[in-house]
């Protein structure tokens, strides 16, 4: 019998972080789909089995076997209900596709928009032909060719194209209730926007415009939706939030108060200290010093 090396989430995490690129397959009853979660790269998984999805605003409970699509952008959860669940999943970053500049017409297509549809029903057929592309991607990154990288972009596609071939489940349960299931999108796309690691990354979002046009939602939407069920406005929360960073930077980085203005997504440190005089009554540089 072949005796399996376990690695740790850490170990796996970070060599999927170096080469922007990972496949597997799930083997019987592993739980992979359970107990790895990366939610910052794209993923396509080929499963048979059991399971619920929500994606969004929707639920999809699929059994036999599926293709589904998960853009980091859009939060969803996965729900393994058969005890037997085997298939492959591949997860990749936006910059290893941008090498072959397809990935703003990627994020386009109907599987990655939060309008679309993420899951489609499979065919034996289908399964056993998906299923080979999936095992020369798992062979090439193991191997010592070239252009791998490039030989694999072209496998993402292959199985891509072959999906828009195909009619997308609408087999689907919307939400108990929608503006709740969008404020719960909205909230946690939010955070994920967090922490700010490094000057020379800024905050990428910083109006409720800006979320609604990620989630592919009008802004009236969002706003209404947020606000029935929080009690705040989105810019609120979107302030809050940001003021919630600005405080741990001051207090637990050596980053001056301009590096901290750009890294929030402000143009002028003018408009930083403006904005946080006014939700907190003092300026940056005297909470920095009062916490010296």
């Amino acid at each position: 019998m072949k005796t399996k090396i376990a690695r740790s989430v850490s170990e796996f995490n970070n060599e999927l972080r170096l080469q922007g690129f990972k496949a597997f397959q799930i083997e019987d009853d592993s739980n992979a789909t359970r107990t790895y979660s990366r939610k910052d790269f794209f993923k396509i998984c080929l499963t048979t089995g059991k399971s619920k999805i929500h994606y969004a605003d929707k639920s999809f409970e699929q059994e036999g076997t599926i293709l589904f699509f998960g853009n980091p952008h859009i939060p969803y959860s996965w729900e393994t209900i058969s005890t037997t669940y085997i298939g492959y999943t591949c997860l990749f970053s936006e910059d290893f596709l941008k090498h072959a500049d397809r990935a703003e017409s990627l994020q386009q297509s109907p599987f990655f928009k939060i309008g679309g549809t993420p899951v489609l029903k499979i065919t034996e057929d289908q399964r056993v032909f998906l299923n080979t592309l999936f095992q020369k991607m798992i062979q090439e990154q193991e191997s010592d060719y070239a252009f791998k990288d490039e030989l694999i972009r072209n496998y993402i596609n292959l199985i891509i194209h072959e999906a828009l071939k195909l009619q997308p489940s609408e087999v689907y349960t919307p939400s108990k209730n929608g503006m709740a299931r969008i404020a719960s999108v909205f909230l946690e796309l939010l955070e994920r926007q967090f922490p700010i690691e490094t000057p020379a990354s800024p905050l990428k979002m910083k109006t409720a415009q800006d979320y609604a046009q990620n989630l592919n939602i009008h802004v009236n939407y969002l706003n209404r939706a947020v606000k029935e069920i929080t009690g705040k406005s989105t810019t609120t929360l979107i302030s809050e939030r940001i003021l919630t960073e600005a405080k741990a930077l001051l207090q637990h980085t050596d980053w001056n108060i301009s590096e901290i203005a750009s890294a929030l997504g402000f143009e002028y440190p003018t408009y930083f200290n403006n904005f946080f005089k006014k939700l907190t009554g003092t300026n940056p540089k005297s909470l920095r010093e009062f916490e010296v």
